[in-house]
Formats: structure tokens, sequence, C-alpha cells
């Protein structure tokens, strides 16, 4: 494998950055299909792959035990029936219709004795569901779940950051991604504006790359999901 990517959300869709023949670039797309080299790279992703009928997925737990005082930023409860009430194009949806979705989605989880969801979770469903149609058990092999928290956790030594959004926190991670190579760093962050992408996407993508190149290892469920796909998070 010679080309490596990692893929972070953003609200102009995904921002994608791939290290390639010594090269380093980034992307932003409207939608995972679109970037480019995708079909013959080693990606990792960060939004889960492998969606449970119900409960917590078990790399979810052990990610969040991983992270300690930080276990907050790994979202729990993703499961698979909730993408059904997801309005199929969600954007163009009205704040009442997402929010009648929610409260049907919660109401539907708290009836079979489940938890409900929390708002950003559900605000990342819509890309949930494209990666769930997007994605297959044999593709798992190029196209895998990361979570740049475990990642910036590995490459800064085993220790927590801080907040992504804090200075300190965009400022150490800032600081690793350049001494990993990512020279052109600042310059990129100047590029940002109006793209639809903010600095955390940048950073965490990039810690994406670097996994995608050489990744730490793996958490893992002991099952499947109904569609065969394994629930693991590689860091």
């Amino acid at each position: 494998m010679s080309c490596f990517i990692g893929i972070d959300g953003c609200r102009g869709g995904w921002i994608a950055v791939s290290i390639a023949a010594g090269q380093r670039s980034f992307a932003i797309v409207p939608r995972l299909v679109n970037i480019p080299g995708l079909a013959e790279a080693r990606a990792m992703i960060d939004i889960p792959i492998g969606l449970p009928e119900r409960g917590y997925r078990d790399c979810d737990t052990q990610a969040r035990q991983m992270l300690g005082v930080a276990a907050p930023r790994v979202f729990l409860g993703a499961r698979r029936k909730l993408l059904g009430f997801l309005p199929e194009d969600f954007l163009a949806a009205s704040l009442a219709e997402r929010g009648a979705a929610l409260a049907a989605a919660n109401a539907a989880a708290k009836g079979a004795g489940e938890k409900g969801i929390s708002v950003q979770l559900w605000n990342i469903l819509p890309k949930i569901r494209e990666v769930d149609r997007t994605i297959t058990p044999e593709m798992q092999d190029r196209l895998r779940e990361s979570h740049p928290e475990l990642v910036f956790q590995r490459l800064a030594g085993g220790n927590v950051l801080p907040r992504k959004k804090s200075p300190e926190g965009r400022r150490l991670r800032r600081d690793i991604v350049a001494a990993a190579g990512f020279a052109d760093i600042e310059l990129w962050l100047s590029r940002l504006r109006k793209t639809g992408a903010a600095a955390d996407d940048l950073l965490d993508a990039c810690a994406l790359a670097l996994a995608a190149r050489e990744p730490g290892g793996a958490l893992r469920c002991a099952a499947t999901d109904a569609r065969g796909l394994r629930m693991e998070i590689w860091y």
C-alpha cells in the first residue's frame, strides 16, 4: 500500500488528508465517494462502522476506558435501527422535522428499554448512514474506523490532550502533526476559511492519515453486526 488517507466529517461534507509517494495533500468533498484515490488507498475514518441492534459496542467502551477523563469524547449508542428514523434528505429537512425525528427515535429506544441518544450522535447519524451504505465487509481491509483522540493519545506518548477546541489543545495537535511530517500545516490551516471545514477537522484528518500509514493497534468487538461488518476502532 502506497497511499494512506485520513477522513473526518465536517460541515462541508468530508475532509480527507492523503499521504502518497512522499506528497501530502488535503481535499474537502461533499460525499465519501468523491474522495480522490480512496479506491486504491488504505484509509481511516472517524465514523462508526458496524452497528449493533441494541446496546453499546465493546470497542466504544474500551476506547472510553483508554481515554479516562476524556471518555465523553467517544459517543455511545450508535445502533442500526436509529438510521430508520433519519429524514432521507437530512440537510433539507426543517429543524422541526429533525426535532420530531429525534423525538421519535428516542421514544422508540426508551420503549425498547434502551437509553436515548445524544444530540451529538444524532447530528452525525447522516454520515454514519452514508458510510454504512458504502462500506462492505470486504472493504474493511482498506477502509477502517478510527478515532482521532486515540491516535493523538498514542502520538503524545499515552497522554490525553486538552480539548481540541481549546487554544492549548489545538496547539498541541498542530505541533504533533507538524513533527510527524506535515510541514505545511500552518499554510493548510490558513486555507480553511469558508471551506466548510474547521481547524480541528483538518488536524483530526492528519492524525487519521498517520494511523492509516502506521496503526498502533485496534479495539475490537467479539461479534460482527447484522451486515457482517466488524466493529473495531483502529488507532
